[in-house]
């Protein structure tokens, strides 16, 4: 199971979509953003400095619809790539090659932002292949040392996303470094409050158990041999992490360990935002643009 054959079983819309790309003079964007045009995903409307951007496109012989639109500074070009999407231009917002701070604080504007939630966070679709087995992994990119009611938001915007691949109730597992609450491990506290919460029917539309540790969150046999007896040990869809920390390191061992495929969105805006590492490969950014297709997609369904 490849992740694009998976994330194109799961899309219900074909049409093209316009794609607002910030700081687009990246040779890993432009190369996703080609295969996606080719295959009549999207359109991409390109901001950033138009004669790299054309040296990378000529170099790489990339042709495909795009509209290039000149930017002096890479907040210039963060700016004009949200406000696209704010003003209805563009449908799908993408981080070229760009610190993310940079981007976000465009993102995050009061007067023109496309920020819709009051948590705003990120969300990895990856797969493990041997495992083989799709993983939901939140939240590596955002939200530094999120509190309990953060890490309840986080969960719902991955619910959101694991809806939309058709996992109707997934199961989540709150990770920490033990499966046993321990007052002097905050994410342990949280993990099993989030629990609580999830069964008082606060957190709705998914299974939510926790503390786990990651092996007994991820494989059976480990639980079994550990005791958990929580319901879900070793089957968990969706992997919510105690902090960015943690979330940074699992991704980039999934990619660079386990040779992994990811997709990388943030929810919580007005529109789904594709957002990948600097030194994600083309392929891993092609996935995120079909992952926010697909959101865009339900979104409208």
């Amino acid at each position: 199971m490849k992740l694009d054959h998976y994330l194109k079983s799961k899309l219900t819309m074909s049409h093209c979509i316009r794609v607002a790309v910030a700081c687009a003079e990246d040779e890993a964007v432009l190369t996703a953003l080609s295969q996606a045009a080719e295959e009549g995903w999207i359109e991409a409307y390109l901001y950033g400095d138009k004669a790299k951007i054309e040296v990378i496109l000529n170099d790489l012989k990339l042709s495909f619809k795009l509209q290039i639109f000149h930017c002096e500074t890479a907040e210039e070009a963060c700016s004009s790539a949200v406000q696209a999407v704010h003003v209805g231009e563009a449908e799908l917002l993408m981080k070229g090659l760009v610190d993310t701070s940079v981007f976000l604080k465009a993102v995050l504007n009061k007067e023109w932002g496309i920020r819709k939630a009051s948590v705003l966070s990120h969300v990895t679709v990856a797969y493990v292949p041997k495992r083989d087995h799709i993983y939901l992994i939140s939240d590596a990119a955002m939200n530094i040392a999120p509190d309990l009611m953060v890490k309840k938001a986080i969960i719902e915007n991955c619910v959101e996303v694991a809806h939309a691949l058709g996992l109707e109730d997934p199961k989540v597992a709150v990770l920490s470094a033990v499966e046993k609450v321990n007052p002097r491990m905050q994410s342990s506290v949280d993990a099993a409050e989030l629990s609580a919460m999830a069964k008082r029917g606060e957190i709705v539309g998914c299974q939510v158990d926790g503390p786990f540790a990651l092996d007994n969150a991820v494989d059976e046999e480990a639980a079994h041999h550990k005791g958990v007896t929580h319901p879900n040990a070793g089957q968990a869809d969706v992997l919510i992490v105690p902090n960015i920390e943690a979330g940074n390191v699992l991704f980039k061992a999934i990619t660079f360990l386990a040779y992994g495929e990811t997709a990388g969105v943030v929810m919580g805006a007005s529109a789904p935002i594709i957002l990948t590492s600097r030194a994600d490969k083309a392929e891993d950014k092609y996935h995120s643009i079909l992952l926010a297709h697909l959101l865009k997609g339900q979104h409208h369904g």
